[in-house]
């Protein structure tokens, strides 16, 4: 059975659609990319999983429970992980700090061991552990907003546009390590990016959307033999 299964989702925004009947499934231990322009229906999708914005139409099921209906802070608590668009870690906090908020639906008793897998995900982040978070890189702030979103021990982990911004280096950085969290957790990872090239080559699968829509849906390695998919979004 996998993890969580979307059918059919429609998502409006008063008379705009910002998805129109998208379908996915994704197992434990999955990546998937969801791949496309802006306003191509990505976050819509994942926060419609996380409960942030009502659904229209179609269900949401994770762990075989329907997800409609409740609120984004049960959803955490059920095991999603979020890490939206532009990072938004907490400023004025320091590193430690970000990283105990992610924590907040856990038992205390288990933060401090939680924080020490983190920091050996991300050493930059045990090295500026007392550092606010408005003096790191914009590398660093998307590390720590990816490890703030795992504090919480997530099943299922939506991330949207981690590559937003970043340098090539950064980015392949942290496509490696959400490699390892992936193997080390058995952790399922929704990705919603419009670097397709990077998301392609990190994901199994990706479900490519343009307004909304779902325009095809395959394994990575038949999608990079597609050329619908390597002249619209790698140009070759």
């Amino acid at each position: 059975m996998p993890l969580l299964t979307v059918d059919d989702l429609h998502v409006r925004y008063g008379h705009i659609q910002g998805t129109q009947g998208i379908s996915l499934a994704i197992e434990p231990g999955e990546i998937l990319a969801l791949v496309g322009s802006n306003g191509a229906g990505k976050s819509s999708t994942l926060k419609a999983i996380l409960g942030l914005v009502p659904v229209a139409g179609g269900t949401i099921t994770f762990l075989g429970a329907d997800l409609r209906g409740l609120k984004a802070s049960q959803i955490v608590r059920r095991g999603i992980g979020f890490s939206p668009e532009g990072r938004r870690v907490f400023p004025q906090l320091s590193v430690a700090e970000n990283l105990r908020v992610g924590a907040h639906t856990r038992p205390v008793a288990e933060t401090a061991e939680r924080m020490e897998q983190i920091y050996g995900y991300f050493p930059r982040l045990r090295e500026r552990a007392r550092q606010r978070a408005s003096s790191l890189s914009g590398g660093e702030q998307q590390m720590l907003a990816i490890g703030r979103a795992l504090m919480s021990r997530p099943k299922l982990f939506l991330l949207d546009e981690p590559s937003l911004g970043l340098a090539p280096i950064i980015v392949e950085r942290i496509g490696d390590i959400l490699e390892d969290i992936r193997q080390q957790e058995n952790l399922a990872v929704i990705l919603a990016e419009q670097n397709a090239h990077w998301a392609l080559h990190l994901a199994s699968r990706a479900v490519i959307l343009e307004l909304g829509r779902t325009v095809v849906a395959s394994t990575t390695g038949e999608l990079l033999q597609d050329p619908r998919v390597t002249g619209a979004y790698l140009g070759t």
